[in-house]
């Protein structure tokens, strides 16, 4: 029996490979005696009873796509998932080259999300197709090289040019060039001979509109294909597969999707994982040693291991323990580490990465850059400082160690703070178990519409149902409706009242086929057929030089409103989470946030304390699923509490791969949680749980919601609540956000009540409440620019000169208020769709709502002089910017006194507070 019939895999369902009997024999047996011999070579040699000359992604891979089945292959980085792809390709075109020689076209198409990738991939293929060229000549056969080449944004014009004379048989791309590939008037051409398409770090792109974007590119090409090309998608750990698997290839004609099969090899590597606590106390623990015992930790294990690369959570902490390690430690010096994130010029990373490449680096921080891209061999430890807020990101970076094949792949994790220390608890676990977070996959998103239906109607005249159905073939449009389609025709084809007159011009024109003495007849198709094609001479440069879907952004100057001075700059993403009233700190100083416009912002001095921290941006959420995960924890954790107290506790969390430190520490918040307030004023997954605090020196009535769902999903529920609660209180109501829960605040002579609102919020109402709630908005102002640029509506690129994101910006504002008075206006619908949906996670809103509507969870609320133990970390957002750590760790410290004194206190009963005030 062959490897194919071995498989008997059935549409739809996954493959696991350690569940199949498969023997590297019959996997050898496919492939050409050249590339048998080329292979055996590099991986060794065939033993009947000892397999381990393919690993299990590419025991499942290779016999699919040599039968040319989609394949989604899931496996973790170092496993060989890539060569899985290409070996069976490699394979077809040598054969086909010896045989019949190939054409001057492109055969096999390989899209990476990043250009460093890309190039990465471009060097490694060099191996298998010169050694299996060199076999084939050795066999005496006269054959050509298969050919392959690399183009995105940084190919040089003559190199793009010798490609159309010599073009490459496997072609390297990014989503964004193959977009412009699809519209080049000569090389499109080249691509009606791909027959094979690889997607890599699928999972990196399909929950953005990057992957949408390309979703329909992929179509695009399906469409002008000669032959239904092949789809092969590599990812890394992800969830759900069957949902991405559908969106890497599609819906067929009759809305189903197309046949994929899964190769599930998400944990065929070893996993070596364990979480450090610098302390079992890390509230009066002074901060000074916790930073020592960090770095002492560090040091050790960088000098236990060859090559170590250590993730921060943000670029300046990247740059910080760097820094540490080299003022602490003589051991590192600019020769032996590195500092490696988005900030840095180009040629500073890409030294960072040769260095890496080659060994040569004790040591590498990093914040997200190092997740994807280029192969590091001689990485045998990860360490994590922080946490990276999802199981996904979690194996992502520690599976950046032991990259080689059949090394254990070996991370640890140091937690700084009580909310990440149970947050890291419980990923660790739970990614020990199988746990992965799922990708939430944008749904009919316009912005991406109009360019591609835009860039379809330049390359030819075509009837609107056939551009229709390509879009609908993507997956993300499988379910767009007459509505969304008519609206988006009525953009682009400028048919509103006043659009031209803001220099917004139609893009496509729609009309009925002339008969054939018309002046617009078409022979190609029935007369009174609705067609559609491009508006204007400049209509393909204006395409080719703005699509794509990454935003721009940019930093804002601030300056005071009483003397115009200029006062220091923020980010863009920073300003995201600022209402008027919030209080940020500039060198030093407080200020508070009045207005934008364009790209200035006004603030006024004040003494009032910080309300949002300066990193608050930078930082990744928490997963919804990780935070439904941390609140079943919990949920169990007090129920061993209940049966055993906390020597029970202890107990328990030793099963997880922690130290004693962490199991001290989780134990202890817990016992005082419950000792001060109660089991009931902790959240789980049946209970949300609402805490009034009274802050009588500020004179403030706060309301620490617990809701351990993510930022995403507390900065929506926040937001929903906050602009229902300012109607009945009469008063402005600030908004503090965390992954953990969010904070309501308003003047103490105001009161709401908070759980009634939350329980009364019905799942079909969160749109249009936050709808509501945005207007008016910087959120609104800045996402509206995004999606007007993504549009075409606004053109950064026009005729040679570049509009800046700030140019952007102001000719968003000009045009808001225009757009939004308009009747059912595409571009304006698509910006509150990506906030709602995208941004603030409306779908996790309203499943939650829905379990408190059905009663499967409960709206605690509960009244404290000092916040619980849980909520420190809230609390402390309304206290002080983290910047100031020394702040910070004082107002802890007066949190957790006052608290252990009401539990020393026998007279203090915690849940019966005074409600005269």
């Amino acid at each position: 029996m062959g490897a194919r019939e071995r498989l008997s895999s059935v549409d739809g369902l996954d493959f696991d490979p350690a569940a199949v009997t498969i023997d590297d024999g019959d996997v050898l047996e496919l492939l050409e005696p050249a590339v048998q011999e080329w292979w055996v070579e590099q991986f060794g040699e065939y033993v009947p009873e000892n397999d381990g000359l393919f690993t299990p992604p590419q025991e499942g891979a290779i016999p699919l796509i040599h039968e040319r089945e989609n394949a989604l292959v899931a496996a973790p980085t170092g496993s060989g998932k890539t060569l899985s792809s290409f070996a069976a390709i490699i394979n077809e075109l040598y054969a086909r080259q010896r045989d019949d020689g190939l054409e001057n076209a492109v055969y096999c198409l390989y899209v990476s999300p990043l250009k460093s990738l890309a190039n990465d991939i471009h060097r490694n293929l060099e191996r298998p197709l010169d050694g299996v060229h060199e076999r084939l000549t050795e066999r005496g056969a006269d054959v050509d090289r298969v050919r392959h080449a690399i183009r995105h944004g940084d190919t040089d014009q003559s190199e793009r040019q010798a490609m159309l004379d010599t073009t490459p048989h496997i072609l390297n791309t990014t989503p964004e060039t193959l977009a412009i590939l699809l519209n080049s008037p000569k090389f499109k051409e080249k691509l009606r001979t791909v027959e094979y398409v690889i997607v890599d770090e699928i999972h990196s792109i399909a929950d953005s509109k990057r992957g949408t974007h390309l979703a329909v590119s992929l179509e695009r090409l399906e469409a002008m294909a000669e032959r239904s090309p092949t789809r092969i998608g590599c990812s890394a750990t992800i969830e759900p597969l069957q949902e991405v698997a559908n969106f890497l290839v599609g819906q067929d004609d009759g809305g189903d999707s197309r046949s994929c099969e899964i190769v599930d090899a998400r944990f065929a590597r070893e996993f070596d994982l364990r979480l450090h606590c610098p302390t079992d106390d890390l509230i009066d623990t002074p901060a000074g040693v916790v930073n020592d015992r960090l770095y002492e930790k560090l040091h050790d294990l960088v000098r236990a291991h060859t090559n170590t690369l250590v993730f921060t959570n943000t670029r300046s902490g990247a740059e910080r323990v760097l820094q540490n390690l080299r003022e602490r430690y003589d051991d590192y010096d600019e020769d032996n580490s590195g500092a490696h994130h988005g900030s840095l010029s180009k040629s500073a990373r890409e030294d960072v990465e040769s260095a890496l490449k080659e060994g040569t680096l004790d040591v590498v921080t990093s914040s997200t850059s190092l997740e994807l891209g280029i192969d590091m061999p001689y990485i045998d430890l990860v360490v994590q400082i922080g946490s990276p807020k999802s199981v996904a990101a979690l194996l992502q970076r520690v599976g950046r160690a032991g990259h080689r094949v059949g090394e254990t792949v070996t991370g640890r994790v140091i937690a700084m703070d009580r909310d990440e220390l149970i947050e890291c608890a419980v990923m660790l676990k739970r990614a020990e178990e199988g746990f992965v977070d799922s990708v939430s996959i944008p749904e009919r998103a316009q912005d991406v519409t109009a360019q591609q239906v835009y860039g379809m109607a330049i390359n030819a005249v075509r009837p609107e149902r056939e551009v229709r159905a390509i879009l609908e073939r993507a997956h993300p449009y499988r379910a767009y409706s007459d509505e969304e389609w008519e609206s988006l025709l009525r953009y682009l084809t400028a048919d509103y009242e006043g659009t031209e007159d803001r220099n917004v011009y139609a893009k496509v024109w729609r009309d009925e086929n002339d008969p054939p003495d018309g002046d617009y007849h078409y022979p190609e198709y029935e007369v009174g057929e609705s067609l559609m094609g491009k508006r204007g001479r400049l209509a393909r440069m204006i395409y080719m030089t703005n699509i794509g879907t990454i935003p721009d952004s940019f930093t804002v100057d601030v300056f005071t409103r009483a003397d115009n001075e200029w006062v220091g700059d923020l980010d863009e993403d920073y300003l995201d989470t600022l209402e008027p009233g919030d209080v940020v700190v500039l060198g030093g100083d407080n200020f508070e946030y009045r207005y934008r416009r364009g790209t200035k912002v006004y603030v006024d001095r004040t003494d009032a304390r910080p309300t949002v921290p300066s990193w608050f941006s930078e930082r990744l959420p928490l997963s919804f699923d990780l935070g439904r995960e941390i609140l079943r924890f919990q949920r169990r954790l007090l129920d061993h509490h209940e049966t055993g107290g906390p020597a029970r506790v202890r107990a328990w969390l030793r099963e997880f791969p922690v130290d004693d430190d962490a199991v001290r520490a989780i134990a202890r918040l817990f016992d005082e949680q419950v000792r001060y307030a109660g089991q009931e004023s902790v959240g789980t997954d049946e209970r949300i749980v609402v805490e009034e605090v009274h802050d009588r020196d500020n004179y403030e009535r706060h309301y620490h919601v617990h809701s351990v769902y993510g930022r995403r999903f507390n900065d929506g529920l926040s937001r929903a609540l906050a602009y229902r609660a300012a109607r009945e209180a009469t008063a402005n109501v600030s908004v503090a956000v965390a992954d953990n829960g969010f904070t309501l605040s308003m003047p103490l002579n105001r009161k709401v009540d908070v759980a009634g609102l939350l329980r009364d919020l019905r799942p079909e109402d969160v749109r249009s409440v936050l709808r509501a709630a945005l207007d008016g908005t910087d959120l609104l102002q800045r996402y509206f620019r995004i999606n007007a640029t993504r549009s075409l509506m606004i053109l950064k690129n026009y005729k040679g000169t570049e509009k800046s994101a700030g140019q952007q910006q102001v000719s968003s504002e000009m045009l808001l208020g225009f757009a939004e008075d308009l009747e059912e206006f595409a571009v304006i619908d698509e910006t509150y769709r990506e906030i709602t949906e995208d941004k603030l996670d409306l779908a996790g809103i309203r499943a939650v709502l829905a379990r408190v509507q059905s009663g499967e969870t409960e709206v605690v609320a509960g009244r404290h002089e000092t916040p619980t133990p849980r909520a420190f970390g809230l609390a402390t957002l309304m206290a002080s910017d983290v910047v100031l750590a020394e702040d910070e760790s004082a107002v802890l410290r007066s949190f957790h006194e006052r608290v252990l004194a009401e539990i020393d206190d026998p007279e203090t009963d915690a849940d019966a507070v005074s409600e005269t005030d």
